[in-house]
């Protein structure tokens, strides 16, 4: 699996892809928290960094997807992934050797945002005036929101050989996720009644409960299912072309 893991890992930063996802998160943050006057920082009397944590899940659900489609897709495409799995790994090394690959790339894209953080930081009225707990909890639960939808982006390449395809789909997979059920709690027939039952089985629910200061262990828990869930997806899909 370490073979795995560092192949995929050297294939995204000997090429442009990595670089340029991580160089796209920072240019829509800097744009979103510095520029865009609904969102920007220099307008509110408050220091605080919550818009990066509000937007981020939406940028996350187009950027990963599009990272993540050519994990088994372009592998399908050249006929690589037959070749693969006739070496001495099983394919569950397979997926999860990708699938560490995939949130190293992650934690890798979070670190320069801190960059962000600290410029809040300074300009606190004093310096320093800023809930640092709640913003290191609010990263945890980002981190577990990106690290699903990288194991929803690799399920959904595992499924076609078209990486055009895997990213539609794992879009819409990721947005179903995150927005679907809060969107259907909504709906007259479950108001009431199973509202908050079917808002609780989106991804948004946890994200916003974590981001809140307060780490539940239940919150994790969810996150931890979910991920495990697409990754044994993901193994039942390439152990077919075993």
């Amino acid at each position: 699996m370490r073979a795995i893991y560092l192949r995929e890992l050297g294939s995204y930063f000997s090429s442009m892809i990595a670089y340029i996802t991580v160089g796209l998160l920072l240019a829509v943050l800097g744009l979103v928290l510095w520029v865009f006057p609904d969102f920007s920082l220099l307008q509110t009397p408050f220091a605080s960094i919550d818009a990066l944590f509000e937007i981020s899940p939406l940028i996350f659900i187009f950027l990963i997807p599009a990272f993540t489609m050519r994990t088994f897709a372009e592998e399908r495409q050249n006929a690589t992934l037959e070749i693969l799995l006739t070496r001495p790994v099983s394919p569950w090394q397979i997926v999860f050797g990708k699938y560490l690959a995939t949130i190293t790339w992650l934690f890798i894209a979070l670190v320069p945002t801190i960059i962000y953080v600290f410029s809040i930081y300074q300009l606190g009225s004093p310096p320093g005036n800023i809930d640092l707990g709640q913003i290191a909890a609010s990263y945890l639960g980002l981190f577990f929101l990106g690290s699903v939808f990288c194991a929803v982006g690799i399920f959904a390449s595992s499924l076609t050989s078209n990486q055009i395809v895997a990213f539609v789909l794992a879009v819409f997979l990721c947005f179903v996720l995150y927005y679907g059920f809060y969107f259907i709690s909504k709906l007259a027939s479950f108001t009431g009644s199973l509202d908050a039952i079917i808002e609780s089985l989106g991804i948004d629910y946890h994200y916003h409960s974590i981001s809140r200061g307060v780490i539940d262990t239940r919150d994790l828990m969810y996150f931890i299912c979910l991920i495990g869930l697409c990754l044994t997806w993901t193994w039942v899909s390439i152990k077919k072309r075993n």
